[in-house]
């Protein structure tokens, strides 16, 4: 596959099972999900559907302060599976491209980007905004995820891709995101 930018009109958000439990047994949890709450705000500025996953929630806790913020009145998908595609209720709404973040980068975020993959979907993966309990997870994961024909990118190029131009009111708001 060549890899494409990306069309805000064509794109969808995923975010995987930013939860509080796992704050305190992630690397550098606060800094992904700061960076997933920019990528949310971003895409509901530009209009980009934003798909949002719990993985079981009474156990694992809600999504966190930060990203529920940032996700308003967005409904929340509960599922118990590991790949957010197979939840029930997930619907990219007739998208066919999907930036996708989240945790853990060698187990749901990757289950779910193999699954959108083979289903047809053009993944980018923000690298910036997935992480895994260790160092090395993450990087196992995001190298299995590029080598399965996933794009790697960072939230902020996903942005950039979804706005195309400077200049207007959606460019100063995301532009006061990620300063």
């Amino acid at each position: 596959m060549i890899p494409r930018l990306l069309d805000r009109g064509r794109s969808a958000l995923v975010v995987v099972d930013v939860q509080e439990a796992f704050r305190p047994a992630v690397a550098g949890f606060d800094d992904v999900a700061r960076t997933v709450a920019i990528l949310v705000a971003g895409a509901r500025r530009l209009g980009v559907p934003v798909v949002v996953t719990e993985q079981y929630p009474k156990g694992l806790g809600a999504t966190v302060p930060e990203v529920a913020e940032a996700l308003g009145d967005t409904p929340r998908i509960e599922k118990t599976v590991f790949s957010a595609a197979r939840a029930p209720g997930f619907d990219l709404a007739g998208r066919d491209q999907a930036v996708v973040c989240g945790i853990e980068a060698h187990v749901c975020v990757s289950q779910t980007v193999h699954d959108l993959l083979a289903h047809g979907v053009e993944v980018h993966v923000a690298a910036d905004a997935v992480a895994s309990r260790t160092p090395e997870n993450r990087v196992v994961g995001l190298r299995k995820m590029e080598e399965s024909g996933a794009i790697a990118t960072s939230a902020e190029a996903a942005l950039f891709e979804w706005l195309e131009r400077a200049g207007t009111p959606e460019f100063k708001d995301v532009q006061g995101l990620v300063r």
